[in-house]
């Protein structure tokens, strides 16, 4: 069992399966005051919820898409983060992927990890920052928000919830009515069986 804590409590069992949710630099606001919103949450009540209900109170403001940068929009850059991912367990057998959405301004992935969670996170963030930072012309710039939210998964239910949860996003955001009609995620028929690759 590996643990560590940012903002967040970070547990990584030897096996589990995890949930991963990460976001582009500037999607969220960094309100001041306790009283101050995100969405229809106040700061203080995001910082008295637990890390699932903070999850889902951010979650459902990113969904909205009203606040900040929307680079994955670009499908340049979408597609950038989906080679990677599948880049991730194919090439480098970093983890079993099991299922991920590229929203427009965050990304969730539900995999079980064969190497340490920081090592993964690291090496896809920094590959895909680096090629989408060239694509929008910002070199050197903040692509992602540093921290990433993630939940060890208990439970085969609990698995599958998460795992509709993923592909069902595109839905509940209302960009697509069907999940197999959103090009960038694991639901999507456009998304090729074969291996794909990342230009280095």
């Amino acid at each position: 069992m590996t643990f560590y804590r940012r903002n967040l409590p970070h547990w990584h069992p030897d096996g589990a399966s995890i949930f991963l949710t990460w976001k582009l630099y500037g999607s969220l606001p960094v309100p001041s005051g306790s009283t101050a919103r995100i969405g229809w949450a106040t700061k203080s009540s995001l910082s008295k919820a637990s890390p699932g209900r903070r999850f889902k109170l951010l979650d459902s403001v990113l969904d909205k898409a009203a606040l900040g940068p929307l680079w994955l929009k670009d499908p340049r850059i979408a597609r950038c983060v989906v080679d990677a991912i599948y880049f991730g367990e194919y090439q480098l057998g970093f983890y079993s992927l099991h299922a991920f959405a590229v929203m427009p301004n965050h990304v969730h992935l539900l995999i079980t990890p064969q190497v340490p969670i920081p090592r993964l996170m690291n090496g896809l963030k920094g590959i895909t920052a680096r090629e989408a930072n060239s694509f929008l012309g910002r070199k050197g710039k903040h692509f992602w928000q540093d921290e990433s939210f993630d939940h060890w998964v208990r439970t085969s239910a609990e698995f599958d919830r998460i795992h509709a949860y993923i592909e069902f996003n595109p839905v509940s955001a209302r960009l697509v009515t069907r999940p197999q009609d959103w090009p960038w995620s694991s639901a999507s028929r456009s998304i090729p069986a074969s291996r794909p690759t990342i230009s280095s």
